[in-house]
């Protein structure tokens, strides 16, 4: 079993398997030579025999070979399935995940390996170390330091999964951080901006006062040409005025622009968020008063 690196334990075991296998092999090919057998003491009594009689006959002994056929390759299935109880239940006390590649059962070459060991290397290991061989696959010893290693590695699956767990948590903390500040940035953006053009409405607006100053002194020190210098002084306001109308407009039209926002609606939602949050801590508070 060179081929198969197997060790000397494991290549017992598979000889004691396969001493298994050739019993169950051989008493089945018995049980169908004996249908054989049964039909030719029971049915072939006669020199000659018509077509039908034959036909009959060979129809009886096909179901009773099917049968045994069947029989023995469910058996044979079951068994396996068996055998890999015990590998798997063995595994599954150490924590392994074993794998198996079912198209490796049809690999040509490994069953010829198979079937030159059983024909040369079984018959002359068979009989070797016999008492090393033991009834059935048995586990490691689980008591001392193989428990102390199963509880090590339950213990350490544990805090895994607390810790995956932790972690997720604090992505989804750091993911919704990330978007707040992304939503925070964008309506400081915006505020800016409209801090910018008040700005501006503040600057006209000091401008014009400064030349209603102007205006005043002038004809403070201008009796004379009073008249003209109040008809300057309307125009000036009539001026005024239109500024002051104009620069309403365009501070509704930038109020409503900015009302429009992505960056407005998201501020507008989320102060509403945080009033109905405070409103429904301020409903526990009381209530907690209340109770105590």
């Amino acid at each position: 079993m060179a081929d198969f690196g197997f060790n000397e334990h494991h290549q017992n075991e598979v000889i004691n398997y396969m001493h298994f296998a050739r019993s169950k092999r051989a008493l089945r090919l018995k049980t169908i030579d004996s249908c054989f057998q049964d039909l030719k003491d029971s049915r072939l009594m006669e020199e000659t025999y018509t077509v039908d009689e034959v036909s009959d006959m060979l129809d009886g002994l096909q179901v009773l070979v099917h049968g045994e056929v069947e029989m023995e390759l469910i058996n044979t299935a079951h068994t396996n399935v068996l055998l890999l109880r015990q590998l798997f239940s063995q595994a599954e006390k150490f924590y392994l995940r074993l794998q198996t590649d079912i198209s490796e059962l049809e690999n040509r070459e490994l069953l010829d390996q198979v079937a030159e060991f059983e024909k040369t290397d079984f018959k002359a290991n068979s009989k070797v170390n016999q008492e090393s061989i033991k009834p059935k696959l048995a586990p490691l010893n689980e008591g001392g330091v193989s428990e102390l290693l199963q509880k090590e590695i339950s213990r350490l699956q544990e805090d895994n999964d607390k810790l995956k767990a932790r972690l997720r948590t604090l992505e989804s903390q750091a993911m919704s951080a990330l978007d707040d500040k992304s939503k925070a940035e964008r309506a400081l953006k915006e505020l800016q901006k409209s801090q910018g053009d008040q700005q501006e409405i503040t600057n006209l607006e000091g401008t014009v006062a400064a030349m209603q100053a102007d205006f005043e002194k002038t004809l403070n020190a201008n009796v004379a040409s009073q008249k003209d210098l109040q008809d300057c002084l309307v125009s000036a306001k009539h001026d005024l005025l239109r500024v002051q109308e104009q620069l309403s407009l365009a501070e509704k039209e930038l109020e409503k622009k900015f009302q429009q926002t992505a960056a407005y609606r998201n501020m507008k939602e989320i102060l509403t968020k945080k009033n109905e949050q405070i409103k429904d801590l301020r409903k526990r508070l009381q209530r907690y008063e209340s109770d105590e």
